[in-house]
């Protein structure tokens, strides 16, 4: 008689294999080439080989654990772009902790969601934000404060009490031993806007971070040699995945500022022999402002789109990507050998599975826009889960394991994708994902509004900038004449700038389509026709 068929366990594409491992095989193979270096707008640069930051991890490693942080702890990350940031993060790594990275702009309010929601034993903050760190985040044991505000002095009074300097957490390395490695293990949080009155904890593995490193290194073609410049904010996947990680997986070098600088881009760029960065609309039309050098060390930029009409202008070739927190890296990407058409986004990465369907369901055919779907493996090459929301896990993927993005694109004759909008209760604010659902809530708590609807008014600069109707019988005659003044307090009280609507209409009547909901394509119109 034949046995039984019995299926053979799967060998995990990273098993035996984490992200400190990663930084140890390169901190052994070229101790003395550079992988991170700080360039500040204010104070001296600095440079750490692949050997001082492997041993720069490990000494900070160690002072989380003398702190009793330990395997599965997580750590609130809460810095503008620093070297503090990456060695933070990797030292959580190291150590088997999870950095939970936020929003450098949030409030309070924010703040205190977040290290509730998340757990956070301690956190990492600069001097700018330790008062509001250490007033919102109430559970946290301990709280360490870098030296200067990304470089720039601190002003004086900045020091919460039982608050210590980064400094003090650097231990002994000898106590921290590389780890077995566990690639399911979790590494990091990123707080994401969803389309809920609260942001979702986007959970990422090891593995996770491993799969961004490898996928992005590849899509972008990167080699050791490569420099890539990194101003985008770390608390975000471009810089931490698409970045960061991907330079990491092949030993390049990381050039960091602390943010966009149109006017200092072109001379650290020069000085550092910069092969490579991320571009966003933002910053690309700031940029044209500037005058391009005669010569520069650029052959690539990645972009939301492929083959941009600037790329003349500044004589690189720009890639176009698509992809969110909970892919890790780009689901659909253009190849810089292939010529892609121009605003395209360019094709299905053959590491996922891309779907465009049709309201009903059905797929959408050469010409059409549809909802765009990608299936992959949870905890490798798409997220582990939403933190501590099983609700809203399972609610994100369709009965075919596809997950819902909320994007809508079109599929072109070619076979090229180009993104045509994305979930119109999604703003999208210089770079930055906003909850129109989220700003709503905010504004219902102020109390005098009947109803409320957000959405994007177009700008030259942001992409698009939030604006609010408040529904109000008998509309701007009939309402409290500080009504306008009293909501925009309150949001600003309890919204990131970013998030603060620019302009508040006050309204007798809001458009209506099928079961009464409010028509918000017809606000949107409005905008535009004004």
């Amino acid at each position: 008689m034949t046995a039984p068929f019995l299926r053979t366990p799967a060998v995990h594409p990273f098993s035996g294999f984490d992200v400190p491992h990663l930084l140890a095989l390169h901190a052994a193979a070229r101790p003395s080439h550079p992988f991170l270096i700080w360039e500040p707008f204010e104070g001296p640069s600095k440079t750490w080989t692949y050997a001082e930051f492997a041993a720069e991890t490990k000494a900070v490693a160690a002072g989380l654990k003398a702190r009793g942080v330990g395997l599965g702890d997580r750590v609130l990350v809460h810095l503008d772009n620093c070297p503090e940031t990456i060695i933070a993060w990797y030292a959580c790594a190291h150590l088997g902790a999870v950095a939970v990275t936020t929003n450098a702009r949030s409030v309070a309010d924010e703040l205190t969601y977040f290290s509730e929601h998340a757990g956070v034993v301690g956190a990492i903050t600069q001097p700018k934000f330790a008062t509001l760190v250490a007033e919102s985040c109430h559970a946290i044991k301990w709280l360490a404060i870098t030296e200067t505000d990304n470089g720039a002095p601190a002003a004086p009074g900045n020091r919460p009490q039982k608050s210590e300097s980064f400094a003090a957490l650097y231990g002994n390395p000898a106590d921290v031993p590389l780890r077995p490695a566990d690639p399911t293990a979790n590494v990091g949080i990123q707080y994401t806007s969803g389309t809920t009155s609260r942001p979702k904890g986007v959970v990422w593995t090891h593995a996770n971070a491993l799969w961004g490193a490898k996928l992005c290194a590849m899509h972008e073609t990167l080699t050791p040699d490569d420099v890539h410049l990194v101003y985008l904010p770390l608390f975000h996947t471009n810089a931490q995945s698409y970045s960061v990680l991907a330079t990491l997986w092949v030993g390049g070098t990381v050039v960091v500022q602390p943010r966009f600088s149109a006017s200092r881009f072109w001379d650290v760029s020069l000085k550092h022999r910069c092969t490579w960065t991320s571009m966003v609309p933002f910053c690309l039309r700031a940029l044209a402002t500037h005058d391009v050098p005669a010569a520069h060390h650029y052959r690539l930029w990645g972009n939301g789109v492929a083959s941009l009409p600037t790329d003349a202008h500044f004589r690189v070739k720009t890639i176009g990507w698509w992809g969110m927190t909970e892919t890790i890296t780009h689901g659909i990407v253009s190849d810089p050998f292939v010529p892609a058409p121009a605003m395209s986004i360019g094709k299905p990465s053959p590491a996922y599975e891309i779907a465009i369907t049709r309201e009903d369901g059905s797929p959408a055919e050469a010409g059409e826009t549809g909802t765009l779907l990608i299936r992959g493996i949870p905890g490798l090459s798409l997220f582990k889960e939403y933190l501590n929301n099983p609700k809203a896990t399972a609610e994100s993927f369709d009965e075919q394991g596809f997950f819902i993005t909320g994007d809508r694109v079109t599929l072109m004759q070619d076979g090229f994708i180009r993104f045509a909008d994305r979930d119109k209760d999604m703003l999208k604010v210089g770079g930055e994902n906003v909850a129109a659902s989220e700003i709503e809530t905010v504004i219902m708590a102020a109390g005098g509004v009947h109803e409320c609807a957000v959405v994007g008014r177009k700008d030259p600069m942001l992409d698009e900038v939030p604006v609010a109707f408040l529904l109000v019988p008998g509309g701007e005659a009939e309402a409290p004449k500080d009504l306008k003044e009293k909501v925009m307090a309150h949001c600003r009280k309890l919204l990131a700038d970013f998030k603060v609507p620019r302009e508040i209409r006050i309204v007798d009547a809001l458009p209506r389509s099928t079961l009464e909901k409010i028509a918000k394509a017809e606000l949107r119109r409005q905008l535009e026709d004004d």
